[in-house]
This record gives structure tokens, sequence and C-alpha cells, in this order.
């Protein structure tokens, strides 16, 4: 059974830019890199949306962003209708409870020196009235059950857990502020395939049982397609396309996106067996100095003279989702 999805978005970004000033040594600039460049993308309560796309597109420069851990240059991050950039640091701090992050490297987002069960409570130091303090212990062994892990791993410390493990004290830990968007950033990415597919599915359970929203960050297109209602492709800074899982992966338009579900080993049935092996020539340009038009150009085997003058919006046009390209592969 699947979690209902709300109309209302819990989280929108509006044309989100995000940049890094670079140096060239002390007092010395070196420009700045736009690492995210005008990024448009909404969460609905209770829904997975994936982010795909190469290492180095901007996937966890946004992730970062919508935490609070980088601030955007410019546009907007909204959750719940609030401008998360405009907030007081009092009414920013409240809402921290309701955005966590689950980081790629469970052990060295977790502080070796602490316990699982001081882990777990830490957050209610700092939010305090959340939990009652005469019920943290039960709390936290309630915590260890839902995700999978024995009331005596509680005194343990991380060094003791396997990687698997390890997350699954990452997402409890997360859960322990009871937030309506969880973040993760690459989260799976470092465990082995059973592993994997254990925490994977411990998300669409926690998702199930308590309506959290997920924004899911991923180079793994087989993991997007397993977790994720919705994906949102990206590429140099941008999302070139976003839809439906179903019409993104049976119907891919943008030539970036066939490009990236033509590269990725499948044994199942997302990928038609007549599409045709696409090999990408050339590199990723570097962010400092994007082609003009279209990003993708230089690497695109359908680019005409339209691509070079003329950025792509991200429009439905023979499609059945929005595309950024002036020539998308009808549906």
């Amino acid at each position: 059974m699947s979690t209902p999805v709300m109309d209302e978005p819990i989280l929108e970004l509006d044309d989100l830019v995000t940049s890094y000033r670079l140096t060239r040594g002390i007092g010395r600039s070196g420009g700045e890199v736009r690492a995210v460049a005008g990024v448009s993308l909404t969460v609905r309560a209770g829904e997975t949306v994936g982010l795909v796309g190469e290492s180095g597109c901007g996937k966890s420069t946004v992730a970062r962003t919508i935490v609070g851990l980088v601030r955007p240059s410019s546009g907007r991050v909204l959750f719940e209708g609030r401008d998360l950039s405009t907030l007081p640091a009092q009414e920013m701090r409240l809402l921290r409870q309701d955005i966590q992050l689950i980081f790629q490297d469970p052990y060295a987002s977790l502080n070796p020196r602490m316990t699982v069960a001081a882990l777990l409570k830490e957050p209610w130091r700092i939010h305090r009235g959340l939990v009652p303090r005469e019920r943290w212990d039960e709390e936290v062994r309630s915590l260890l059950d839902r995700v999978g892990l024995r009331a005596e791993h509680a005194d343990r410390y991380p060094h003791q857990f396997s990687g698997g493990q390890r997350q699954r004290i990452a997402i409890a830990r997360a859960l322990a502020v009871r937030p309506r968007l969880i973040v993760c950033d690459e989260s799976v990415s470092a465990l082995d395939v059973s592993v994997r597919a254990q925490i994977l599915n411990l998300l669409k359970d926690l998702q199930r049982d308590l309506g959290v929203a997920y924004l899911f960050i991923s180079h793994d297109l087989g993991v997007v397609r397993h977790i994720c209602d919705r994906v949102a492709v990206m590429y140099l800074g941008k999302i070139v396309e976003v839809g439906s899982k179903d019409s993104v992966y049976r119907h891919p338009s943008h030539p970036y996106t066939q490009a990236l579900l033509s590269a990725a080993p499948s044994l199942d049935d997302w990928r038609d067996d007549e599409r045709r092996e696409i090999v990408l020539g050339g590199d990723v340009p570097s962010p400092l100095s994007p082609p003009s038009g279209c990003r993708f150009r230089t690497r695109c085997w359908q680019a005409q003279d339209r691509c070079r003058e003329e950025e792509p919006a991200l429009i439905e046009r023979d499609t059945d989702h929005p595309v950024a390209c002036h020539f998308p592969a009808p549906s």
C-alpha cells in the first residue's frame, strides 16, 4: 500500500542558484562557480523525488542548500510556503527538526566518541520539549527497533557496527526529531547490494508508516527507479528533464537522459531491447565556463545552431513531461 501524496508541495525550489567563490591563494580571487544554476523542483508530502546525474553536476549542493549548510546566491527554498533563506535564526532552528539530511558516509557523519544512545538523544537536548527526558531511553529503544537494530546496540559505538548498521543508525538519528522531509544524499551508494536493498526497503516502510517525504539524490538509476515516484535529471547545475518515474524511464526525451539510461546496467524491463547504446563523447564542461545556450550541446549528437544560441526552457513540447531540449524525442 503506497503512501497518499498531497497536492501541495512541502518543499519548493524556485530558480535556485548556489555559487562558490574560488581563491588562488591569499587575497586572490579565482572566480565564481555556479554549482546550482537555476533549479526549480517540488516535493510533495509523502512523495519520493529522485535527483539523478553524474558526479559534479550539483546534486549534493542542492542538498546542502536545502538544509542550510550552504546559503543560496539567489532564488528561494520554500518549506511549506516559508522561504528558509529569510527566516530569523530562531525560526530556522525550530524548522531544522522538520528537514533532516542523511549523508553518504555514515561513519564520517556519526561522532565516533558517542554511543548510539547519546547520538540519538543529542537532538532532544537541542530541541527541548520534543521528547520528555523520562522517555528518552524508551524512545531510543523504539527508534532502534524501527530501523531493525536491537536495544543492546544502544551502548555501542559507531566503529562496532557494519556499514549497513551505521546507515540504520543515521536514519534513526534523522527520525529522532520526527521530520516531515528527509534529504538522502547518496545514502546507499557505499553499501553492498544486499544491504542497499534492505535500507531501501526500510526507507519505503518508514514512508508508509510515517508519511515522510524524501528527496533522494543518487547516480544509481536502478536504485532511483526502485524507490522514487518522480525523477529529475540534472546536468551541469540545471534540471534537464523531470517527470513521473514511469514516464522518464520508458520515454526519456532529453539526449542526456537517454545516454544515462543507455549506460545503466539492468536486468529488468525499464530499457527497450531495441534502444541503441549511446556513448557520449568529450568531457563534462567546467562549471566555471559552461557552454552557451544548451549546456549539453558539446556532447550531444543532435545539436544544431539553435542549441548554441538559445538556452532551452524546461517545458513540455511533444513530450508527456517537461524537458529542456529544443529537439526532444517524442513520447
